[in-house]
Parts: structure tokens; sequence; C-alpha cells
């Protein structure tokens, strides 16, 4: 075991984040921490790295347990250099050592030049630096605090790649659900204060929690049967005469104390939207250069009503600025945009508005619109509120109270209190929640107008786009239909070498050789793998079952963690075996 909590407690102001609970981390265990925004994840993550105390209970580890910890918003040192940055807190000979490795780190982030002061960086830069810093870390536990974001689509399947391949202790907490799905073997769940957990990844762990709210309301539906009955007793006159009879009244009073349980709100978008005529915005030959940096070259397009763009590239390619562009933020240099009178768009941006943090949350919502029409019919800005999980006890606090992931669902509603027509989205799923993520998708999916958005979250883009605007060296921007499953396919396909053409004697030689097929090893380990792979995955369910039972027993558990750890390392291998057998068979049947 490398790290336990028991008995947590964590209160913030009058919110109670963490009430009596227990969380253990064992080597090779790779635990993503979900929950929506404002529940304390990120305060939960501070307290087991040990940067802050809780208000009750203990974290505790081996001493000889290093841990390495990325911040959502990370201290940092201005004045130093990237490289300085990255190697702070390690002695000289660790650097000298490393070096190679943190800049080769660096340059794959997309900071190549090691040498600029943390001051002059972006925010996305600053937390890059921090993350290359948390992975140079000799670590045996990883805490990560969203790591994804501001990363690229080539920069995430870099470190999701890394992290795969990560054999201690990872806890993080992260919004990316490819991430969820393809890292992570654990899911716990930080909802009213409870932890729950699961030994799944996010799709097995949707399917779980289902099942955990239905017994749930299964239960409470037997305790309300129950107590209509005891009540029925109660209410013709029964006295407390007899032992049985006050034992009775006992236990329905103990019934009726017990709460039932609690159950999330879902954020609930209602699409508002203004009238959108015929002509929507047309850019014709577009082009825009800083400090002689082409960011968009000579690109024209015209924006139809019922288009779903997802605007992909490189951190600095020039994405931000198509879409700022688009929105008359930002003159090309040549090239004009002309957009029709009925537009009103809703611009969604990365850095997001300046808030007044001492700005009460319901004046700041109310000050855009007091109401909306939509399809349901006007809705208040107290209603908008609401069903964007802010609460009347949540609308009358400052600004600066709420958690990042708060204010940032609360400019987006700002931005759809003003009824768009048109949605210009720069990495919307930035510090937004799983659970406010997938009802904001159900909503773009009925928004009745054109949306474009710039987005590394490739869940997201496979759910949104019908096309994708890929923008690339020299800020040409290359189209492509589909979502984004279907873009890589089709720039795996584009960046595969052509194969060498054949002269027709090799041709006739070819077809001299000998067919492909299996040896004698082979086909009896392709007739028998499949039964292998059963057996492997059969065991690692019993030992993770008596896992689970050991209890205090650790001796025992050190010794199922390290046959689990076996077994997956032989199910992995045996896993890719599989794959080269089926690959060489398909061949082989290719011939015939």
């Amino acid at each position: 075991m490398l790290l336990s909590a028991e008995h947590l407690s964590i209160n913030f102001g009058s919110r109670q984040l963490l009430e009596d609970v227990n969380f253990y981390l064992n080597d090779g265990d790779k635990v993503g921490v979900i929950g929506i925004n404002g529940t304390g994840k990120s305060t939960f993550l501070r307290v087991l790295s040990q940067g802050i105390e809780p208000d009750g209970g203990t974290v505790r580890r081996d001493p000889n347990v290093q841990v390495s910890f990325l911040a959502q918003n990370p201290d940092m040192d201005d004045g130093a250099t990237v490289l300085e940055q990255v190697f702070l807190s390690f002695p000289k000979e660790f650097r000298a050592l490393n070096e190679y490795e943190a800049k080769s780190m660096l340059n794959r982030l997309g900071i190549p030049d090691t040498e600029k002061k943390i001051g002059t960086l972006s925010g996305g830069q600053r937390k890059r630096v921090a993350l290359a810093a948390a992975l140079i870390h000799p670590a045996d536990v990883l805490i990560l605090d969203e790591p994804t974001n501001h990363l690229d689509a080539e920069m995430v399947a870099w470190l999701e790649d890394r992290l795969r391949k990560w054999t201690g202790g990872l806890i993080m907490v992260t919004h990316d659900r490819y991430f969820l799905e393809r890292v992570v073997n654990h899911i716990t769940e930080l909802d009213h204060a409870k932890l729950y957990h699961y030994e799944a990844n996010y799709s097995k762990y949707l399917e779980l929690k289902d099942q955990r709210a239905e017994m749930a309301q299964a239960g409470e539906r037997k305790r309300q049967s129950i107590l209509r009955v005891e009540r029925e007793w109660i209410m013709r006159g029964c006295r407390a005469r007899s032992t049985k009879s006050r034992d009775r009244i006992e236990r329905y009073e103990n019934l009726k104390n017990r709460t039932a349980p609690e159950t999330d709100d879902s954020v609930q978008l209602a699409a508002a939207s203004s009238r959108l005529g015929k002509k929507i915005i047309e850019l014709d030959d577009v082009s825009k250069a800083f400090e002689g940096k082409t960011a968009l070259s000579h690109f024209s397009y015209g924006v139809l009503r019922d288009d779903r763009i997802g605007i992909v590239g490189r951190n600095g390619a020039g994405k931000s600025t198509l879409l700022n562009i688009i929105a008359g933020q930002l003159a090309p240099d040549s090239g004009s945009v002309d957009v029709g009178t009925t537009v009103k768009i809703g611009y969604f941006s990365q850095e997001g508005r300046e808030l007044d943090l001492t700005q009460r949350v319901y004046d700041f919502i109310r000050g855009i619109s007091d109401e909306v029409k939509t399809e349901e019919g006007t809705l208040t800005a107290k209603d908008m509120m609401e069903r964007f999980l802010f609460p009347p006890d949540l609308q009358s606090v400052p600004i600066g109270r709420l958690s990042g992931g708060e204010q940032r669902r609360l400019y987006l509603l700002s931005i759809l209190m003003s009824a768009p027509n048109v949605l210009l989205l720069d990495e919307p799923t930035n510090d937004l929640d799983v659970t406010t993520l997938s009802i904001l998708e159900d909503y773009l999916d009925t928004f009745p107008g054109p949306i474009l958005a710039v987005s590394h979250d490739r869940f997201f883009l496979d759910k949104l786009a019908g096309q994708i605007f890929a923008v690339g060296e020299e800020g040409r921007v290359e189209r492509y239909t589909g979502n984004w499953s279907d873009y890589a396919q089709k720039r795996k396909e584009e960046e595969r070498p052509a194969p060498p053409e054949k002269s027709d004697r090799e041709d006739t030689r070819r077809s001299r050789e000998k067919k492909l097929k299996f040896t004698f090893k082979e086909q009896h380990e392709f007739e028998t793998i499949d039964g292998d792979i059963a057996a492997l995955e059969t065991e690692l369910k019993s030992v993770t079952s008596r896992m689970d039972a050991c209890g205090s027993d650790y001796v025992k558990l050190q010794e199922l963690t390290e046959r689990q750890e076996s077994l997956r390392v032989a199910l992995e291998e045996k896993t890719d075996r599989w794959v080269y057998l089926n690959e060489f068979k398909e061949r082989i049947d290719a011939q015939d």
C-alpha cells in the first residue's frame, strides 16, 4: 500500500466537502477522481499530497514513498527560467542527469525555449511547465490535478501513452473521458461529502453507478412502504402499553428519521436563441500574421446554419485567432469577414471574461438579462441559475467564493443568457465536470444555429463535430468531413508512406514466393490463445476479489498485489500476441 487516508473530514467555510471517508492507494492503482464542480476534488488531492491538513482524520504513507503533485494552479517563480523552474526543488546532480529528458519533455509540451522566464509565459504554458516538473520527479505516486488542460491533441495522446505505461500509483482529477476510459482502472466519485469507489474505467463506472442508484432508490421505496404500514398502525390509536408496542414505535421513529438517498442535480440547459437569417458569416481570403509569423493564410469559408465544426491543431497554430476574427475581436490583415444582420454571436473564449470577484452571482447574471425565451417558455435569471446548479444559497455569494469550475460554469451561463444564434466555443471543456459536459453536449445537439468549437477533448469532438478544420503549418486550414475519430484515421492514412513501385520482374518473383502460413507451434497457439486469455482474466478477477477481502492483513495483501501485477503484465503480453496472430491469420486468408 502506497498511501492511505482514513476518517478524512474537510470543511470549506459553510461547506462540508468530505465527511469521515477512507481512501487507499496500492501500487499499480490508477485512480480517476470525478465529481461535480465545487465538491472539493482539488482540495482532496491537496490533502492526499499533504499540502494542507484535513480538519479530521489522517493521511499516511511510508517515508520511502515519494509523491509528485501537480496542482490545478501551481505556484511558480516568475523570475526563474523554464528549466530552472522544472528543477527548482532538486539538487544540481539530479539536474545534470535529467536535463536532456526534461528538455525533450518540454519540447513535446510545446515549450522549446527553456531559457524563457516564467513571468513571460501564458497560463497554459505555465501549467505545461509544471506538468513537466511533476513528471520528471522520481516518484512512486503521481497526483495530477487536471493534467490535460491546455494540452493540444498530440500532447494529450503523448501524456495518455506515458501514464498508461506508468507502473506506480496514480491519482488524478480529469474531465477527459477518453483518459478515464483508457488510463484509469479505478474511479473514485466525490458525491455529497462521501467517496464512492469503483474498480472500473469510465464506461464500466457508468454502469456500476446506475446500479448503485437503482439499489438506493429500491431501498428508499421499501422504507416508504414500511413507513406507510407502520403509520397506519400508529394512527389506529395504538397505546404503548406493552414492550412489544414500544419497540415497534421506536423502530418506526428510527425508520422515519432515516434520510433518503441524496442525488445530484443535473445541469439542465434550455436552448435560447434569436432568429437567424439566411446570411450568416462569410470569410473571404482571410490572412493574419503576428510578428512575421503567419497564423491564418488565405482562408475562405461560408458558415451554414447546421454547421458543427471542430477546430484542431497544435498550441499556437492559430485556432483561437480564427475564432477571434470570426467574432470581430480581431481584424484580419487581408481578406474580409461579412456577418449577417441577424447574427448574434455567443463567444465562450478560453480566457473567459474578467469577472468581478466581489459581485454577487445573481447580480452578474441579472445584469446580462432578466429572462430568456426558450422552447419551454420564458425562464427568469433565477430559473436559469438553478438549472445551472446555482441554488439560492450560491446565488447570493460573491463570485470569488466559487471554485474555478463553478466560475467557468457561470461564465458559460452568461453566454447562453444572451440568447445567441451562433456559438463560438474556445476550449469549452476545460474545468467543466463530467456531468456538466454530458448535459452541455446534449444541449449543443439541439442548438438551432451553427457551432464552431476549438477543443482538444477527443470525446467532445466525437460527439459534436460533423467537420474538422485542422489549422497547420503557415496558417493553412485543411477541412475534413466527420468527427475526431474520422479525422484521426484520415490523417493516419495520409501520413502512411506510399508503397514503392514494383517492376514486372518483382511481381513475377513475388508470385513464385512461398505462401504465408502458420508454423505448427503458431497454429497450436492460435487455437488455444483465447482459452489462455480467459484463464488469465478469471485468475485476475479472483485475485482482485481476494484482495478486497484481506482487510488489514497487509502481508497477504502485498502477496496478492504482486500476483495481480504479474497477471496484468502476462495478460497484456498475451493480448498483444493474440492481436499479432489474428492479423497474421487475416493475411493468410487474404492469399486464398
